[in-house]
């Protein structure tokens, strides 16, 4: 053994893989102060378990899944949040956020699929001259014993399908002579390189809590179908939260976890760099590399609240500024902050303008004495989310961003679907986030309260089935109980905000003309 192995094996000590059937697979577990514990598998991708393999000497990572696929672990979760850029020796130089390991539990526990041997020089992952890596080195094979049988044992632990060709003479280029371990060897199999594919109209998530959870559902035409885990990761998870105005993924369950969906199972494989606004600008292989079934139907969970802002202050539009990042609420600091960022918050919450900037020497927010700083906005953006991302610092006694605008709430109803502005589904605004209104309960009144409050004249005595559509997003308000004289509908009993057990299908609408038409408003 050379030295140089000798110092891999002695890092690969402190992180094992368990219950996975060899030391190559399984779950990821690390050595802590002489105990072992688990990785959280929110964020976990296919470039922290690269690294996992590098260090566990194992060739390369086939695979990086979550959700407890190799079954849950125990003890204590010791890592989590972690972002390896792929190139990293050990786990342990990669970045992490231990704020992380407070909101997880074993269900997210993560793992890992190494293989020994790979692919080099073909057009895609799937095909190319044959290493094996022994020790610290790669090395090629020779091709005078090898045949089709052993390329299917290639192709299944690169979970690459079934081999279709074996091809000798240095196809894809010569390897290095000196480390040739049994005349060069490729295999070739069938599918294509990735293509950028815009077939899918629409997409949703069934089965969860919430419209930000659920099985991944998409649609091609007319027709709806799921998308197998095996194909899924947390960069097309993340391009899919955002695409559902749902703010960032936080973990990609597996195994129909949200319960089995019907009718088609979408073989593509998502190749997302994970800042695409859509789907559709990622780039996708239409080829199934392994057998699926809607056992093995993915999931997602995002983080709806993410980037949302509030005013913590004497009114809604005036305050210390908090932003509920990464699961929790956090107090900005000054350091970087300036008059564009706090136009860009104001203008979220539907504040106007920002007129003042103070700093304060404010701790941090109950219960949490992280702060965020970082953030660089041009000043014209919409919602916080589209600056610059910030990063978590301790607050200790540096000053923090406090903000006045110039009015309280401009605008916080609205109707959406329709050129005109008293039609539309109903979306009202909170915390800076649109989001809809079940209609549990709703009637009449409730629509006459709303159409008095836009200036809509009356609300009509028939109502009529909606058709503006579903929303997206949070839905913010339940069980709307308005006795029809309030002049808002904020003067109305609801339900508290976010909490209700609705799905998009039952969001509420209203339809009517401008008022000068004297045309009244509908409840829908």
């Amino acid at each position: 053994m050379s030295h140089l192995a000798l110092i891999h094996f002695l890092c690969s000590d402190d992180v094992r893989l368990v219950d996975g059937g060899s030391r190559c697979a399984g779950r990821v577990e690390v050595l802590q102060e002489g105990q072992w514990g688990t990785v959280c598998g929110s964020r976990w991708d296919i470039d922290d378990a690269a690294v996992v393999c590098r260090q566990m000497l194992c060739g390369v990572a086939v695979a990086a899944p979550q959700y407890g696929h190799f079954g849950e672990g125990t003890g204590r979760i010791l890592m989590g949040g972690v972002a390896c850029g792929g190139s990293e020796s050990t786990l342990k130089n990669c970045a992490q956020d231990e704020q992380i390991i407070i909101h997880c539990s074993h269900v997210l526990d993560a793992g890992v699929i190494c293989a020994d041997v790979r692919l080099v020089q073909g057009p895609h992952q799937c095909s190319g001259r044959v290493e094996v890596q022994q020790g610290v080195t790669w090395g090629t094979v020779c091709d005078a014993d090898f045949d089709l049988h052993d390329a299917e044992v290639v192709c299944q632990q690169l979970d690459c399908g079934i081999a279709v060709e074996v091809l000798g003479g240095a196809a894809f280029g010569k390897g290095d002579s000196s480390q040739v371990w049994r005349e060069e060897i490729q295999l070739l199999t069938a599918p294509p390189p990735p293509i950028l594919f815009t077939g899918y109209t629409d997409s949703r998530l069934l089965g969860g809590p919430d419209s930000c959870s659920g099985t991944v559902e998409l649609q091609y035409l007319s027709e709806w179908g799921t998308v197998c885990d095996a194909f899924w990761d947390m960069r097309a998870a993340s391009v899919l939260c955002r695409q559902l105005q749902c703010g960032s993924a936080l973990a990609v369950p597996g195994q129909a976890w949200f319960g089995e969906g019907r009718g088609h199972i979408w073989a593509d494989v998502f190749e997302c760099q994970g800042n695409e606004t859509h789907l559709s600008q990622c780039a996708v292989s239409s080829w199934s590399r392994a057998a699926c079934s809607h056992g093995r139907d993915a999931g997602l969970l995002c983080d709806a609240l993410n980037g949302t802002v509030r005013l913590s202050g004497e009114s809604d539009c005036e305050g210390h500024l908090e932003v509920y990042y990464q699961l929790a609420w956090s107090r900005v600091l000054m350091d970087s902050w300036s008059f564009k960022e706090a136009s860009v918050v104001c203008r979220q919450l539907g504040c106007g303008s920002a007129v003042k900037l103070y700093s304060s020497s404010l701790s941090g927010t109950p219960g949490n004495d992280v702060c965020l700083t970082g953030y660089q906005c041009s000043g014209n953006e919409s919602h916080l989310v589209n600056c610059s991302d910030p990063h978590r610092l301790n607050c200790s006694s540096s000053p923090q961003a406090f903000i006045v605008c110039s009015s309280e709430y401009i605008i916080s109803i609205r109707l959406v679907g329709d050129a005109g502005g008293c039609a539309g589904r109903l979306e009202v605004l909170h915390q800076g986030s649109w989001g809809t209104v079940c209609g549990d309960s709703w009637d009449l009144k409730d629509a006459q309260v709303v159409c008095r409050q836009l200036q809509c004249g009356t609300a009509l005595s028939d109502p009529v089935p909606t058709f503006f559509g579903p929303g997206t997003g949070p839905i913010w308000l339940d069980e709307v109980d308005c006795e029809g004289n309030e002049t808002s509908l904020w003067d109305c009993p609801s339900a508290p905000w976010g909490q209700n057990d609705c799905l998009h299908k039952e969001d509420v609408g209203v339809r009517g003309r401008e008022p000068v038409a004297r045309e009244p408003c509908a409840a829908l």
